[in-house]
């Protein structure tokens, strides 16, 4: 008999009590009720939010935000392996409905420690299909938007497969290949070769030249994203990721806000006659409310979440005219403990908002931003000088002057030290400079709206079910183990290493003949052509397996079996 941890028979018997009351929390089962007619999907994350951020925004604003009038619910985000997720289990979890390992892209957890995780051991680090691959075979036009690098653990986990998030170029390959028709982000490095000093790759691939080879639009400023009329679109803003959107202004006026980016994502894929046709899938992610989150810097955690907001709105007005399409907006898991209000503050209940806004409204520059400004000057009359202008700090302690100076040279550092200053003269409060395991809110609009307490796998399942296909389905499609598969047709597979960062799965038959399938893309090639596949050719590094779609066993049947 298997012994259910606390947190499951807490769950079974808060579900008897609700349903007791009349109002059970939504499950799986009962999302499965065949829902309205849905075009389009736009799945929105904030990562890594605390909920408590939401509440700071507001006070910071002084006005209602636009995601407050579609506050539905809230979704529940632990992994396979922990209680407290990562971003590359979260996103995989609403990209494949599936719990994830820790630093897991879109592939089968290996490692389970929490009860009730569905994960079969022979599948580990398979690679698991996405709502956006989905999407792109039932016809619609698919996108992706961030201010991270584009090959970031959220968007990642929607678009490639691997085992650790950290692979960069491998994930930045396979989403070129992917056949997404709006890509909007920074990370322009991992598409770049390494020897001529402008990229990232050690491959030399020049995968800038691989899009515009595709036909798409490649642009790398904001008037160039706003003039872009094709309906295929690589926008790249930044080396990696972008900066905060406080920031932009005085930083890097040439980069686009995310609601820009979104407006323009929605205009392209709308426009596109797959979108005419069949609709779109879009996600939509504010990358660095995260990463503010770590640094427990308020300035950023609130200009990057107001800047979300300004995007759902985009997403909203769109969707309010077209009628036919479902946004889920939400977060992949909490950061920092944030609070408003701190252990130190002994009168809490007459706390003025001026004494919580107004050293927050005066921030015109986040934590990060003044890291870049003193990053050749640590004088102490420079840091004073910095401090006082984009921060109205100007009683700045030794101290702290010290833990400036003495900070990491990296701007990243610096902004963990900066963070809590202005956090204490705020009142804001922080338990931690990682994530919490919390459930984030969940705003949801239109048709197929959801409402209550989700699992975020159930999420996945959801839009999946409304775009019209199963993943179950789409797996066995999209992810055909090769070697046992080609062996049974009495072929022999080699997988070819002498190129380390571009290893081939190379099949040949009894007289000699091959084909070759380069891992990380969505080609087949034999002597005389390139076929394009339906998706894309994955290797599962721990394993050594690699995994095709289907379609490539068909095609090479047809090319090698006589």
């Amino acid at each position: 008999m298997r012994v259910r941890s606390p947190r499951i028979l807490l769950t079974l018997a808060l579900g008897a009590a609700l349903a007791a009351c009349g109002h059970a929390p939504l499950s799986h089962t009962q999302a499965s009720a065949t829902p309205p007619p849905v075009r389009n999907v736009i799945f929105m994350m904030s990562d890594g939010t605390p909920n408590e951020a939401w509440a700071l925004t507001r006070w910071v604003k002084g006005a209602r935000l636009a995601s407050d009038g579609i506050l539905t619910g809230a979704v529940q985000t632990y992994g396979a392996d922990s209680i407290i997720t990562d971003s590359a289990p979260g996103g995989t979890a609403f990209a494949t409905g599936r719990k994830g390992t820790d630093k897991g892209i879109a592939v089968a957890p290996w490692r389970v420690t929490i009860a009730g995780v569905d994960a079969n051991p022979a599948q580990a680090y398979a690679p698991l299909p996405t709502v956006l691959e989905g999407a792109r075979l039932t016809g619609r036009a698919t996108g992706l938007v961030a201010t991270a690098n584009i090959q970031h653990a959220s968007p990642a986990a929607f678009s490639a497969h691997t085992h650790d998030r950290g692979r960069y170029n491998d994930i930045g390959e396979q989403q070129v290949y992917q056949g997404i028709d709006v890509v909007l982000a920074g990370g322009e490095q991992y598409l770049l070769p390494m020897a001529d000093g402008r990229g990232a790759r050690p491959d030399n691939e020049d995968l800038v030249r691989v899009l515009q080879g595709k036909g798409y639009d490649y642009v790398r400023t904001r008037a160039q994203m706003q003039a872009a009329t094709g309906t295929k679109l690589f926008g790249m803003f930044a080396a990696d990721d972008m900066v905060y959107d406080l920031d932009r202004a005085q930083l890097a006026p040439d980069q686009p806000s995310l609601a820009e980016m979104t407006r323009k994502a929605i205009e392209v894929l709308s426009r596109s006659e797959k979108g005419q046709r069949h609709g779109f899938f879009l996600f939509v992610e504010g990358s660095k409310v995260d990463w503010a989150a770590h640094a427990n810097d308020p300035t950023g955690v609130i200009g990057d979440l107001s800047a979300y907001d300004e995007a759902v709105k985009v997403a909203l007005d769109f969707a309010r005219a077209d009628g036919q399409t479902l946004i889920i907006s939400t977060s992949d898991h909490g950061n920092g403990g944030l609070t408003i209000g701190r252990r130190e503050a002994k009168q809490y209940a007459t706390t003025d908002d001026d004494s919580v806004v107004t050293p927050l409204r005066r921030a015109t520059l986040t934590g990060d931003g003044l890291a870049r400004l003193m990053a050749q000057d640590k004088s102490e009359a420079h840091i004073r000088d910095v401090l006082a202008r984009h921060w109205g700090v100007e009683d700045l302690s030794a101290q702290e002057v010290q833990a400036i100076q003495t900070a990491p040279p990296q701007a990243w550092r610096l902004q963990y030290v900066l963070g809590p200053m202005l956090s204490s003269r705020a009142g804001v409060g922080w338990t931690t400079n990682g994530h919490t395991g919390g459930d984030p809110f969940m705003h949801s609009f239109g048709p197929g709206q959801v409402s209550g307490l989700w699992e975020n796998t159930a999420l996945a399942h959801h839009m999946a079910r409304v775009m019209g296909f199963d993943l179950q389905a789409l797996q066995e499609r999209l992810f055909v183990e090769a070697a046992p598969s080609l062996a049974a047709l009495g072929l022999q597979t080699e997988l070819d290493r002498t190129q380390a960062a571009n290893p081939v799965l190379r099949v040949r038959n009894r007289q000699g003949e091959e084909v070759r399938l380069p891992i990380h893309k969505n080609e087949l090639l034999n002597a005389d052509r390139t076929h394009e596949l339906e998706g894309l050719v994955v290797l599962a590094e721990q394993t050594g397996k690699v995994y095709v779609p289907r379609q490539a066993i068909t095609l090479i049947r047809a090319k090698l079996v006589r």
